[in-house]
């Protein structure tokens, strides 16, 4: 089989950034007079989540140092679902993943399963939060806001989503995604978030916004009665500036890596236009008709949700997956197809030539590839040179190098796609 020819690109999305990150959450808190609400000696809980959050650690180290210049107690607690394998060893793990541990944010972390109960949503859904959050005087609520992969409504994922989900761990986690069956995710996250701000000590929000390099745009703080009303705002912020394919029309997308770090679902449907949910699925303008991941991220842990959603795959990523991780996330997401296993293959080679072969009367060279890095980094992919002529009416897109033969290794393995300008390295 005749593989086409492939151009290195680089696409150009809006790059606002912060840039003294450390300064900007400090300046951000103190915006807000905490010192009128907390008192020396208090506790405050913090909360960190399992995605992969650009400076999550340098955000929450700051978020600590403030607190600790107004004589409090800062903790931080895993508020994550089920993810690490529903134990409070592995959300540890996955926190410490990104460099969140005591050495490096200055604050202990507390990770538990245990949850209290502190009300029900209007609908009679018990809502639910983390024991040692539960026992703090005040939370911070701390997270990235951005679409969503199951559906799509003004608040989707971020703080609301937190303080739901992220803060009722395992146990709560299951009872919201079962009710969304019924009463729709939108209304769940709104009404148990709700519930959290009218029963939980929160001092806080703390949201923040990237931009399509993976970036940390814009950091907030929101004080508790303004959480729900600016989440929304910067959600439509988080939209404008998500990063997206070069094309609609893609007849194989080739993903070099998924994981959790990378989006909830490993592959994020935003970006892919792929989605499979009970719930439904949400309308896309990308069309793929077939897609090819070839690996899973280390810091995924063997959590390998999403791969329901690729159409082949390599042995080697399918070795790698921890199904008890696997299997406990999708089971409490009410989403099994997402764990659903697709045919494999020992080489790339082999998995693009059978992907290649169902995609119509389309010659293999003449065929509309493009492969990225993972969903997070897609400012520098390869495409085929079928979109030659495309590539030239573009202003927005720059070839860097090609059209040249597929890389392959004498192994039948794609070279590593290597991306420059993408996520700089946590401070």
């Amino acid at each position: 089989m005749n593989f086409p020819k492939v151009y290195r690109i680089r696409q150009s999305f809006d790059r606002t950034a912060v840039q003294d990150i450390p300064g900007t959450v400090k300046a951000e808190l103190k915006r807000l007079s905490l010192e009128k609400y907390i008192k020396p000696g208090q506790r405050v809980a913090l909360t960190a989540g399992s995605r992969g959050v650009a400076n999550i650690a340098v955000i929450l180290k700051a978020a600590v140092e403030y607190l600790k210049s107004l004589g409090v107690q800062p903790f931080i607690f895993p508020a994550m679902g089920s993810h690490g394998g529903a134990t409070a060893e592995g959300q540890a793990t996955l926190l410490a993943h990104y460099n969140v541990t005591e050495a490096f944010t200055g604050a202990p972390i507390l990770s538990s399963m245990e949850v209290v109960e502190i009300g029900e949503t209007e609908d009679g859904v018990p809502v639910f939060i983390d024991k040692h959050a539960s026992q703090a005087n005040w939370i911070i609520v701390v997270n990235r806001i951005k679409p969503h992969t199951k559906f799509k409504a003004p608040i989707e994922s971020g703080l609301m989503k937190m303080m739901a989900i992220g803060m009722g761990k395992q146990k709560g986690a299951e009872h919201y995604h079962k009710a969304a069956i019924q009463y729709t995710f939108p209304k769940i996250i709104v009404g148990a978030g709700r519930v959290v701000l009218k029963r939980a000590p929160i001092l806080c929000g703390l949201g923040t916004v990237e931009n399509g390099y993976d970036e940390t745009a814009r950091v907030v703080a929101l004080r508790p009665e303004e959480l729900e009303k600016k989440e929304m705002e910067l959600l439509e912020l988080a939209k404008k500036m998500m990063p997206r394919l070069p094309f609609n029309e893609i007849d194989l997308l080739i993903v070099d890596e998924m994981g959790k770090d990378i989006s909830g679902t490993g592959i994020d449907p935003n970006v892919t236009g792929r989605n499979r949910d009970l719930l439904g699925v949400f309308p896309h303008p990308t069309n793929i008709k077939r897609l090819f991941v070839r690996d899973l991220t280390p810091n995924s842990e063997g959590n390998a949700t999403g791969i329901g959603l690729a159409d082949l795959t390599t042995k080697r990523l399918v070795d790698k997956i921890n199904y008890q991780a696997t299997y406990m996330n999708c089971i409490t997401g009410i989403s099994l197809e997402k764990a659903a296993v697709p045919m494999h293959f020992e080489t790339d080679q082999e998995a693009i030539k059978v992907a290649l072969g169902s995609i119509g009367l389309i010659p293999p060279e003449k065929s509309k590839i493009v492969r990225i890095k993972n969903t997070l980094q897609v400012d520098e992919v390869e495409v085929s040179e079928e979109y030659g002529q495309e590539l030239k009416e573009r202003s927005d897109l720059q070839i860097l190098d090609g059209p040249k033969p597929m890389p392959f290794d004498a192994q039948g393995n794609l070279l590593p796609l290597v991306v420059h300008g993408t996520r700089k390295a946590d401070l």
